[in-house]
């Protein structure tokens, strides 16, 4: 079919329809000639080359009266072809749209797709051959569609959160209950079961590894294995297809899916990597940015412009220091907002996006747009703050309003249930971290407290494996931090001793307990729940298998652990002093006559210094007062008084409960020593409680003065 080719304009980049004819607009500052190229409904025949008429502001844009949604299309950048300049067009090659809403088809890897004679591995050759046999096409997309239920945002109050991080894949994949073709796509995991089985979890908000479009290195095709977590984005815009009941209808399958959680009152939140894209270095394919415009979508080291600056350790590193980048970004944030009512963002390797040229800059313009942004400063935020680069560790160093993923509560935790880390080790961490958070008036909610995460150990191999087992990687288990901060309990890998398993099933539920107790923001991974193993592997971004996928065969042990987690969570939810929005500081407030944090020794008495110096104290408490100041109202809080009393000691220890205001009695609310989670009893004050060998316990002071949590 033939359009009527017009101007078009520059306002919006991508392709966007208007209803009587799509606009197409795309940014290269340094092209000289842009061409549109019409594909057939199955993208394989080449049907139309259009040149975009128009050139404005180094946007290169025109509009197809007639063309309308379903279109498949791509573009081809004419420019020069001087690596060494850093520039690499070639219009022999098929390219994406950056700002394209969906793709079709996946990238095959032939030598065609390298801008260079790749057999020669010399970068600075020239290919003629053409790659769009090879490569995804775009698709124009119909923007009206119309939800089936809740449209709008959840908006989860930040002390309310509990994140959830799951695979789409992953999560569904094993679910008999299911029918097999919804089995590991968007539409499978919107299943009315999935989401009463989060919701009774008590998380909030479900963390979505990448599901963004992207690509599965050569190197594990080649191997037999994927990129299952989907660190390798080719496509800011677009919903991977792969997850998809039906392909040709991702974006409507994705948003369908947001709408079922909204209605179930849970966030979804999108880990999005817009730090490298899945284009390698200069040896690597050229699929869009490369071929569009290299010199102002990546970062090139400044005198060698032939090669990129890579503090991401995946070859590139995207440049949003360029203001079209920069907007790029910005636009695809505010798309998944706007759009598909996305609830909020983690941001891998988030320091990147805040370099400047002299490294980390808390005021970057990145993190100034997102603040400013009135849309992106209401949704969350949330950094993986450190990269691989000079001064990349930054834990603690965004702006207000961020939360962080803090890995010092991790090791924190870990190194003291495994006696490699003194009590004074976890305090800051039980508190919300208050030493790297507590400045500018940032809450408690900005650490983002976990145990373990999709990179890494499970809960469980944490307490069954000393050593990575990553073998099935094929990598002869060189891949993977060796320092796991686990302890086997006796044993490497599985066994029938009952002891060993005992102790570990307690260890998990210690480490389990520490995290939905202590102030922050709690994340689990899925499958903690119920004791879900990687067998030892402890980097499965190549495992699209059971190695990674969640087995809902539960067991007893499993459905005990998950009963208890479920306990916990709703604990958290019925106790706001587990989720206050002020820092514990342990002083003494004298207009109330309350001190909001107390630390008690075995005896029942408060320590001080000369008690943190004993690094073989490994058992103490810590008393929450209720009547604490919740809010800058200087005025009583009437909060449940709690005390959480932690022995990572291999022995019992009797505990004198500590006498507090507003109550004789402690009520037991968990004893991680009691597996099947029948906890009952109360307890006087005065009283010896004999608390088990590396064990956890929360109680609450029995008082009629409090209104929040009362007992």
């Amino acid at each position: 079919m033939t359009y009527e080719l017009l101007e078009g304009n520059s306002a919006r980049r991508g392709a966007n329809w208007d209803g009587e004819g799509v606009n197409f607009a795309l940014f290269s500052g340094n092209a000289t000639k842009v061409e549109l190229c019409l594909f057939s409904e199955d993208g394989k025949t080449e049907l139309e080359r259009i040149t975009l008429p128009e050139h404005t502001n180094e946007v290169w844009h025109g509009y197809l009266k007639g063309a309308t949604p379903g279109q498949r299309y791509g573009y081809r950048v004419h420019g020069p072809y001087e690596p060494e300049q850093g520039h690499r067009f070639n219009p022999n090659k098929l390219l994406l749209d950056p700002y394209a809403y969906a793709h079709i088809g996946d990238v095959i890897w032939n030598p065609a797709i390298f801008g260079y004679k790749m057999e020669s591995m010399d970068d600075l050759t020239f290919d003629e051959r053409d790659s769009a046999p090879f490569v995804p096409k775009c698709i124009v997309v119909d923007p009206n569609f119309d939800f089936s239920g809740a449209r709008d945002r959840q908006c989860v109050r930040w002390d309310e959160t509990i994140f959830y991080e799951a695979h789409v894949k992953g999560f569904t994949k094993l679910r008999l209950d299911i029918q097999e073709h919804l089995r590991g796509t968007y539409a499978g995991l919107s299943e009315p079961s999935l989401i009463q089985y989060i919701k009774a979890l008590g998380v909030t908000s479900v963390e979505l590894l990448p599901i963004q479009t992207f690509v599965d290195d050569s190197n594990l095709i080649e191997k037999g294995l994927v990129n299952y977590w989907g660190y390798n984005t080719i496509g800011f815009f677009a919903p991977d297809p792969r997850y998809a009941s039906d392909r040709p209808n991702t974006l409507r399958e994705f948003k369908e899916m947001v709408a079922r959680f909204h209605e179930a009152g849970l966030e979804i939140i999108l880990d999005v990597v817009y730090n490298h894209t899945a284009e390698g270095n200069e040896k690597g394919p050229t699929l869009s940015f490369k071929g569009i415009d290299n010199a102002s979508y990546y970062r090139l080291v400044p005198d060698k412009p032939r090669y990129y600056i890579n503090e991401t350790g995946t070859g590139n590193t995207v440049n949003v220091n360029h203001p079209r980048v920069l907007q790029m970004v910005m636009d695809s944030l505010r798309y998944w907002v706007e759009s598909t009512k996305i609830d909020g963002f983690r941001f891998d390797l988030g320091t990147i996006l805040a370099r400047e040229a002299d490294g980390f800059n808390s005021g970057g313009g990145f993190l100034k747009a997102c603040s400013q942004d009135p849309l992106l400063s209401s949704v969350k935020l949330i950094a993986e703050p450190w990269d691989c680069g000079p001064g990349g560790y930054q834990v603690g160093g965004f702006p207000p309003g961020w939360a962080e993923w803090n890995d010092r509560f991790r090791d924190a935790v870990r190194n003291f249930w495994r006696e490699q880390a003194p009590a004074s080790a976890l305090t800051d961490r039980l508190c919300g971290s208050g030493q790297i958070f507590n400045r500018a008036g940032r809450k408690p909610w900005a650490s983002v407290n976990f145990i373990a995460s999709h990179d890494g150990f499970t809960t469980n191999d944490l307490v069954t494996f000393n050593e990575k087992h990553n073998e099935a990687n094929g990598e002869s288990n060189r891949d993977g931090i060796p320092d796991n901060r686990s302890w086997n309990c006796g044993v490497e890998g599985p066994t029938d001793d009952p002891a060993i398993n005992a102790l570990r099933s307690r260890q998990i539920r210690n480490l389990l307990g520490t995290l939905l107790i202590s102030q922050g923001t709690p994340m689990l991974v899925a499958g903690d729940e119920f004791g879900r193993s990687q067998q030892g592997n402890n980097n499965c971004y190549c495992q699209d298998n059971e190695i990674s996928w969640l087995n809902w065969d539960l067991q007893s042990k499993g459905k005990h652990l998950l009963e208890f987690v479920q306990k916990l969570t709703a604990i958290r939810h019925k106790f706001p002093i587990l989720r206050r929005s002020r820092f514990y500081t342990g002083t003494f407030n004298e207009a109330l006559g309350v001190k909001d944090l107390t630390w008690i020794n075995a005896n029942g008495a408060e320590m001080f210094d000369e008690h943190w110096g004993d690094s073989s104290m490994k058992c103490f408490g810590m008393l929450m007062d209720g009547r604490a100041q919740r809010s800058g109202l200087q005025k009583p809080g009437d909060d449940a008084t709690l005390l959480l009393i932690i022995n990572a000691h291999s022995d019992l220890v009797e505990f004198t409960l500590p006498e507090s205001f507003g109550g004789k009695e402690w009520i037991l609310l968990v004893d991680t020593n009691i597996e099947d989670n029948a906890v009952t009893g109360v307890h006087k004050t005065g009283e010896s409680y004999g608390v088990t060998g590396r064990s956890l316990l929360l109680l609450a002071l029995k008082s009629q003065n409090a209104q929040s949590g009362r007992y």
